[in-house]
């Protein structure tokens, strides 16, 4: 019976699912319960205004506790700010420096701005080379006299009052007042941080009764109606003392009307002052509503079950009609066509939805082209390697023949006592052995460095005096992979440039050093460099994807095997100044170490 029951369901499409269900589980049970619920709602109705008065206070108690927590955070942050220590406690010998004080001073302003719920912030400091500029005020008698200033000099808590003195620019606000000690000038002074009356009020605003807010002297700090704002709870015409009222809810007769009285507290953080919230409605508004529901109830009730069966209807067909769009979607793209896009909007899961399946064609896409990309570079990489091979075998003509003659040549050269000749044409073989070695992928870096100091110094026995050259390599980099035969080139690019084109010679300099996670090569000579049109050239045809026929390893096949191993960001980066030298640097990712 179940089985049979679970299959005809699924027989069923989803919109027909969808009011069916609608119809057995909310329309019929709720005008069974209806009836009952529209009478119980009368007889509940004055509970119900006590319970969310109560819970309408104690909303407006917590987010009076949140609006005041910010002046408290920035009255402890301004407690360390040695800025205000310095332009409250310096003592000025004129007005002008008073004023660059002042204007440099900007801890106010910037707090001011940043929350909402500060109206303005004030130090009052016993300083006679102070001038009141509604931020920082000398003490006088007059405010040294004051209630709440004395009061802040006693106690080191913050204290929250309606400070309603007589001053010039009176602040007339809900304030935290609290003493300020500067340690290295041994004084003190009061910091009053003044709430936004708007910001206050509109939390009240919104209250469906008379609310409002009073300060532990009585005075009106926030109101529903914000022409109390100002006034003491002695000034109200209520027939009862509210500053006797204690907490919870009180029933009493408000000028031959029979009202209720919602009277909460609240102590602030880090305060000893205790604020009153007063929220009051009589019961007769509350029966009308009541008798007003009690009538229309049912009617009410009927009525959005109607529409609300509308509008399931409409949101079923929607649903299953995008649905059956996404449903296409998947299908064109189960046939391979990649170009499918699906423009179905919104923010629930079948748009969602749609979105992901979006992301999941792009991403194949992605991928397939990513795989492309990759089997092209590894193919441009292994053809390079095997033309660069190709090169070097053909100039590999007898090479033992060449060895053994080069070593005979050394031999006869040593045993006649010219050591240098010895020296060169050992270099020069050990140099031929490892440019024969360039078909491997990849070689350690002291390896690249020994055949460039061989070159070098064949090159040294060449041109003497006309060629100086210096190495600079850390030690802990000569382990590190690199392609073969990509540091030679640009070395001997240096010399040959250098040396011939300038008389007295030119300094080749090569430094191999650590950058990060990369391995930095500069090649740099100070020959006679060149032109920015001759550089020009020179990048255009180092990044050139044709290579001329006669040319052998130059800049342009560094280049080029640099960005195919490792990408566009480690290919070379030529620098150079005419008749001042010449600089070449790559990098590479410390990622191979033997």
């Amino acid at each position: 019976m179940l089985n049979k029951a679970v299959r005809m369901t699924n027989n069923l499409k989803l919109k027909h699912k969808l009011i069916i269900s609608y119809i057995v589980v909310v329309m019929i049970p709720v005008l069974l319960v209806g009836g009952g619920m529209v009478a119980y709602f009368r007889a509940q109705a004055m509970e119900r205004a006590i319970s969310q008065t109560t819970n309408n206070v104690q909303k407006i108690k917590t987010q009076l506790s949140n609006i005041m927590r910010m002046p408290n955070d920035v009255s402890n942050t301004l407690l360390m700010d040695k800025a205000l220590e310095k332009v409250a406690s310096t003592h000025y010998p004129s007005v002008l420096e008073l004023t660059k004080s002042y204007l440099s001073f900007d801890s106010f302003h910037r707090y001011i701005n940043m929350y909402r719920e500060i109206a303005e912030i004030r130090i009052y400091y016993n300083n006679p080379t102070l001038i009141n500029n509604l931020e920082i005020v000398p003490v006088d008698a007059q405010i040294e006299s004051s209630y709440w200033y004395k009061e802040a000099m006693e106690s080191r808590r913050a204290i929250w009052q309606y400070i309603n003195d007589d001053e010039e620019f009176p602040i007339r606000k809900l304030s935290l007042v609290r003493q300020v000690n500067f340690p290295e000038t041994h004084t003190s002074g009061v910091l009053v941080v003044a709430l936004d009356q708007e910001e206050l009020n509109r939390m009240l605003r919104q209250e469906p009764f008379e609310t409002l807010i009073a300060d532990e002297r009585g005075y009106i700090v926030a109101a529903k109606n914000p022409a109390l704002v100002g006034s003491t709870l002695n000034d109200l015409d209520y027939g009862v003392n509210l500053n006797e009222q204690g907490k919870g809810a009180h029933k009493l007769d408000i000028h031959g009307e029979s009202s209720y009285m919602i009277v909460d507290q609240l102590m602030p953080e880090a305060g000893t002052s205790i604020l009153k919230i007063v929220s009051i409605f009589d019961t007769a508004s509350i029966m009308e509503d009541a008798n007003k529901v009690s009538f229309f109830g049912l009617l009410i009730i009927i009525l959005v079950l109607i529409i609300a069966l509308f509008f399931v209807y409409i949101v079923s067909f929607w649903t299953t009609n995008r649905l059956l769009q996404l449903s296409r979607q998947f299908n064109r793209v189960a046939l391979g066509n990649m170009s499918t896009m699906s423009r179905i909007d919104g923010n629930d899961e079948i748009g969602q939805l749609s979105r992901q399946f979006n992301y999941m064609v792009d991403s194949i896409k992605q991928l397939m082209a990513q795989i492309v990309e990759k089997t092209e570079q590894n193919n441009a990489l292994e053809i390079a390697q095997r033309e660069i091979k190709l090169k070097m075998m053909a100039s590999q003509i007898n090479p033992h023949f060449l060895f053994n003659a080069l070593e005979s040549i050394r031999m006869n050269a040593h045993m006649k006592g010219d050591k240098e000749i010895a020296n060169v044409v050992r270099l020069l073989g050990k140099l031929m052995r490892k440019n024969m070695e360039v078909g491997r992928e990849k070689t350690q870096l002291k390896e690249e460095i020994e055949m460039v100091r061989s070159y070098l110094e064949i090159q040294k026995f060449r041109y003497e005096d006309r060629l100086n050259f210096e190495l600079n390599v850390e030690p802990l980099v000569e382990s590190v992979l690199i392609p073969p035969l990509v540091i030679q080139p640009l070395v001997e690019n240096a010399v040959v440039h250098g040396v011939e084109g300038k008389i007295e010679g030119v300094n080749v300099k090569l430094s191999v050093e650590i950058i990060g996670t990369e391995l930095q090569v500069t090649v740099q000579d100070d020959g006679v460099g060149m032109t920015e049109e001759r550089l020009a050239e020179v990048i255009q045809a180092t990044v050139n994807s044709e290579e001329p026929a006669r040319q052998r390893i130059g800049l342009r096949n560094v280049h080029q095997r640099l960005v195919l191993s490792y990408g566009e960001e480690h290919g070379l980066i030529i620098s150079s100044t005419y008749e001042e030298g010449t600089k070449i640097t790559f990098t590479v990712p410390l990622i191979e170490v033997v």
